[in-house]
């Protein structure tokens, strides 16, 4: 009987039937004939070819490492086809003999008549009419003008209530009704603080508090100083009311309720005490009772209702970015409505993206086949995530810039370990990415990018800052495959992309330096006193007294100088003295001096000290 054959099956099986010799040598090279004998005047030679034969016989050694190199990142040949996670058995055992527990297949079993349309549908109204209730009790009950931060004060730091203060009066005569956040304990000065000749960082700023009523500075942080009074409560927040007290002398130190002030022992201009009594009957911060609702509306989708996993997704976009803007890291009080749908409509093109290139790969897997190891793995590190103030609030780092860093105690160890951490991952998803052949097109592009990230970094006047959304956005493509660690990064950086945006919304990857700033010292020239504890004469009746300073420099665009006396502004001009005659005396004086500019103040000198008994302390060298 006659055989027949295809033309493509006489092609491979004589390779010289109908082929010339370049195909011939093609198919060789294909086979992996290393050892057949191949006439190379057939093969045409490219430039980059001469190129790496050239560096082959110039260096072979660095030309066998690059070559090694290049071989590991393409990765294996054939590639490999990523099998998908299964679902986890619990193994028991039991008298010598093991007992495999399925939980996964018996929870979809047992949770299969839940997952009807019709109670999503039910779950979705019930869910916006207690968001609506949750929202309005926490946000809508109580005047928007008696809403404060957990920094708010009366007074503004150095010179921000001009001079005498007279920008933040009245003084006294006057009373205030308040609501405070929950959580304002943890919310600390991220720059150092003057008060007399103190340095206040990392804490919150409370000044006095310790007399028989409870007397407090004008600049204190009022929710932190009614915290420390027991006026309100950090897990629910709360209401009061302020009687401003006018001039005080002699603040004394507090410890009470897990927070301490500082003391002040001389005059100030405004002063303030708490009434226990509120006009508002709803005070209580909701943000925990707004937590446990939605965490338990994740954990039924995911669990019990199970919808599409595109459905699920969009459903935890929604409720952590909302959760972030209406409770847990709200931008205002009350919150901005029209500002948070500003942020939110870019948000979920992003998402989209996310959706696209990397979740639709992974998260499809577990909350189909795997609900249970679903809802370990993507909600818990979601909400990790999503409440940062909370869980990473004792991490010594509030923003990747080497200033912040370097001044936080702790800060460089804690990056140190964040690095490590975030390296150990990016290898693991390297090496799994490697085994499909799409490591070369990953490293490609991340290169593109850092060279972008490099370029834009050394523009002039400009800062380099990552932002939490910008750490999302780089990092979640390289989790587009089906593995248990792509699924745990997937909602850890989920929850960091909502965070960021709906806190701090869409802030540029590159900011000034005055932006990143706040109220830090800007590095500019101090001036010098020349009073100082050798030539201050106590034997001078206080009437005459007088302190003064050096010039002005002469080679800088300084016109005045600006003195703060007990953390007032006190004088503003161009005259070299000033007199003690509108000074008490018999109590402690400090004395902080800056440059001025056409109206712009620079770093003030730290604090001169001067003791009822006539003892002058100089100041220590550098700016406050």
């Amino acid at each position: 009987m006659e055989a027949s054959y295809s033309s493509s099956t006489l092609n491979r099986h004589s390779p010289h039937l109908g082929q010339d010799k370049d195909h011939e040598h093609a198919q060789i090279f294909e086979l992996g004939l290393e050892d057949a004998r191949v006439d190379e005047s057939y093969i045409p030679q490219s430039r980059t070819s001469r190129a790496l034969r050239r560096l082959q016989s110039a260096h072979p050694g660095f030309y066998r490492k690059a070559t090694r190199l290049v071989n590991y990142v393409r990765g294996p040949s054939p590639t490999v086809e990523l099998p998908e996670p299964e679902p986890w058995i619990l193994a028991l055992r039991f008298r010598d003999r093991q007992y495999g527990v399925p939980l996964e297949t018996r929870l979809i079993r047992w949770t299969s008549p839940l997952t009807v349309p019709w109670l999503f549908a039910l779950l979705g109204a019930a869910y916006i009419v207690g968001l609506a209730f949750f929202s309005r009790a926490q946000s809508f009950l109580v005047p928007s003008e008696s809403f404060i931060g957990c920094t708010s004060t009366y007074w503004s730091a150095n010179a921000g209530c001009g001079l005498d203060g007279l920008a933040c009066a009245p003084f006294e005569n006057s009373t205030f009704d308040f609501r405070c956040p929950a959580q304002c304990k943890s919310v600390d000065l991220l720059n150092p603080r003057t008060v007399g000749d103190e340095q206040v960082v990392f804490q919150p700023l409370i000044v006095g508090g310790g007399d028989d009523l409870s007397t407090y500075r004008g600049d204190s942080f009022i929710c932190a100083a009614a915290l420390q009074a027991g006026l309100i409560s950090n897990s629910r927040g709360g209401c009061g009311t302020i009687s401003l007290t006018g001039n005080f002398t002699n603040f004394l130190p507090r410890t009470a309720n897990g927070l301490s002030s500082i003391g002040f022992p001389t005059v100030f201009p405004l002063s303030y005490r708490f009434s226990p009594s509120s006009p508002f009957s709803h005070c209580s911060d909701l943000r925990n009772d707004a937590l446990v609702m939605n965490v338990l509306v994740t954990v039924i989708l995911v669990l019990l209702l199970r919808p599409k996993p595109v459905v699920i997704f969009w459903c935890l976009v929604c409720i952590g970015f909302w959760h972030v803007t209406l409770f847990s890291q709200p931008r205002s009080d009350p919150p901005d409505l029209a500002d948070a749908f500003g942020t939110f409509l870019p948000a979920l093109f992003i998402c989209y993206a996310f959706w696209r290139l990397a979740f639709r790969f992974v998260m499809p897997i577990f909350v189909t086949k795997m609900p249970i190891e679903a809802a370990i793995l993507y909600l818990g590190p979601y909400w990790v995530t999503v409440l940062t103030n909370l869980t990473f609030d004792k991490i010594p780092i509030d923003r990747l810039t080497a200033e912040d860093i370097k001044a936080q105690p702790g800060g460089i160890t804690a990056l140190i370990i964040i690095i490590v951490v975030v390296l150990v991952l990016v290898v693991n998803q390297a090496r799994v990415i490697r085994k499909t052949g799409w490591l070369p097109y990953y490293v490609g592009w991340y290169i593109i990018g850092g060279l972008v990230v490099l370029s834009i970094a050394f523009l002039p006047t400009l800062h380099l800052r990552i932002h939490h959304y910008i750490i999302a956005m780089v990092l979640i493509p390289g989790t587009a495959f089906p593995t248990r660690v792509s699924a745990l990064i997937q909602g850890f950086l989920l929850g960091l992309f909502l965070s960021g945006a709906a806190a701090y919304g869409f802030d540029s990857i590159l900011q000034t330096a005055a932006q990143l700033r706040r109220d830090a010292t800007i590095g500019t020239d101090l001036p010098a006193f020349l009073t100082n504890a050798t030539t201050y004469n106590s034997a001078v009746p206080w009437q005459n007294q007088t302190i003064l300073w050096s010039p002005l420099p002469s080679d800088e665009s300084w016109d005045g100088f600006v003195l703060l006396v007990d953390d007032v502004e006190r004088y503003v001009g161009a005259a070299l003295n000033f007199s003690f005659a509108s000074l008490q005396q018999g109590i402690p004086h400090f004395f902080r001096l800056a440059l001025t500019d056409s109206g712009d103040t620079g770093d003030f000198t730290k604090a001169a000290l001067l003791w009822p008994n006539g003892t002058w302390v100089d100041p220590l060298p550098g700016p406050s």
